[in-house]
């Protein structure tokens, strides 16, 4: 019975239904889809404010896009030209405001006159970037407080314009890194980002390769996925062998059928482990130094065993962080022992918004999904991995629709739905997108982030 009504309050009758009754109808996103020719068309305004920094970058960026390009007069002028008298008349696909060059708080309103005048103009499933520059590397107190307002700005943009399927980010790009600022950009602006909003995105000075395929960024590279067998996993060995990488995926014995099912799917190769094990560690390197070593390191396996911390058991807390955190770390200290991750290559952990914000009854998850963030940002200022050129980063999923929120009852799932920007639940794939960006080799530059794959969740975003 439920599901007949889900599928006519997601029919154009029941969206109309509801839509009358006040309700928040969510604007269908646009993923995407291996038949575009360009991650980006469509037309774009760049806007920017005094000394901007990253224009040209921009500019260049969008040269390889089936973009239609106008400019703001404050950024035709530090680009040497002149504004587009038909700018006034369109509506833009995307907005992108560059405040790179703000130093002090008063030259902000630039930002706001270039939204006030277009953010109306933005059209459904639009995308609004902002650049700026990392604050805590400023040099004086007047300028990091104006670059630490842009977030503030973005963060709110996002919750304005989430109602039309689009979203807002920043994007901060140190100096000296703006040559890095290719694949984020790209990401952000592409139908790859569509249940990413509200987000900062860090990029920094690293060598970075570039690549010749933007369908098939992870062409020739060899990708470790744990808990391949099913769920989030699964739609993460999918993606990533839609990229072009060959997928090890690694699961436990009773995932077994499943788990060879998925890998035969994708010609990739199946790993038998329980990684809390003594011995997973190594029998995961044998498997990948077989084949070279691995590019990308993805570890999303985990557990919940959910209980008010009062009645949970010490085994089911032990259980849970040596599975979702414990084991991660131990995995990987293997691959860096044993140089089983290439020079290049990139380790990924999958935390939880839980993790961010808590979660009643979470104790032991939410500890272990923040553990994973603590990990992310302690291991990328490791003069191990600056040596060998290896990103580290982490994604947060909030509400995805995968078989454990379908088995919640209907009336709380459509609330778990609608607790953020753009009123909706994420697909697996959203995670799985965000995993590839971090492993893409023209994504060294982005180490340190923790995206939150969460549709800018309202709470612990």
């Amino acid at each position: 019975m439920s599901d007949r009504i889900e599928k006519l309050i997601n029919s154009a009758a029941g969206k109309k239904l509801l839509g009358a009754m006040g309700v928040t109808v969510a604007t269908d996103l646009q993923r995407y889809n291996t038949s575009q020719s360009s991650y980006f068309a469509g037309t774009v305004l760049i806007g920017a404010g005094e000394n901007a920094k990253l224009l040209n970058n921009i500019q260049t960026n969008l040269s390889d896009s089936d973009a239609q390009i106008f400019y703001s007069p404050d950024a035709a002028t530090q680009l040497g030209g002149e504004a587009d008298s038909n700018a006034s008349s369109e509506r833009y696909q995307a907005l992108i405001f560059d405040g790179s060059g703000f130093v002090d708080a008063t030259e902000l309103v630039s930002a706001y006159r270039f939204f006030n005048t277009n953010i109306r103009k933005l059209k459904s499933s639009g995308r609004i970037v902002v650049l700026g520059r990392p604050h805590m590397q400023c040099k004086t107190p007047e300028a990091a407080a104006t670059q630490r307002a842009l977030e503030g700005l973005s963060r709110s943009l996002a919750k304005e314009v989430g109602g039309k399927g689009a979203t807002a980010q920043l994007i901060t790009v140190a100096e000296g890194a703006e040559g890095n600022l290719d694949s984020s950009l790209r990401f952000i602006l592409s139908p790859k980002s569509a249940y990413i909003s509200g987000q900062v995105i860090k990029v920094r000075s690293a060598d970075t390769a570039a690549v010749a395929d933007w369908h098939k960024p992870l062409a020739g590279k060899i990708a470790l996925v744990t808990g391949a067998s099913r769920g989030i996993g699964e739609a993460i060995a999918d993606t990533l062998a839609r990229d072009g990488a060959t997928i090890v995926g690694v699961d436990v014995a009773p995932m077994e059928a499943d788990l060879n099912k998925v890998m035969a799917r994708l010609n990739g190769k199946a790993v038998i482990a329980d990684i809390t094990s003594a011995d997973a560690p190594a029998i995961i390197a044998k498997a990948l130094s077989d084949l070279g070593g691995a590019d990308i390191i993805v570890h999303n396996a985990g557990v919940t065993r959910d209980k008010t911390i009062a009645n949970m058991s010490e085994q089911h807390w032990q259980m849970t962080l040596d599975i979702n955190l414990a084991a991660a770390q131990r995995i990987t200290t293997e691959l860096l022992k044993t140089n089983t991750i290439n020079d290049g290559g990139s380790i990924i952990g999958v935390s939880s918004m839980n993790g961010i914000g808590g979660q009643r009854g979470q104790t032991n998850y939410a500890a272990s999904k923040a553990g994973v963030i603590g990990y992310v940002d302690f291991m990328a200022q490791s003069a191990e991995l600056a040596a060998k050129n290896i990103s580290v980063n982490a994604v947060a999923p909030g509400f995805i629709e995968t078989a454990m929120t379908a088995a919640i009852p209907l009336f709380t799932r459509m609330f778990g739905r609608r607790l953020n920007s753009l009123s909706q639940g994420g697909l697996p794939v959203d995670v799985a997108e965000t995993i590839s960006f971090f492993g893409n080799p023209s994504s060294r530059g982005v180490s340190g982030n923790t995206v939150r794959v969460c549709g800018q969740s309202w709470f612990g975003a």
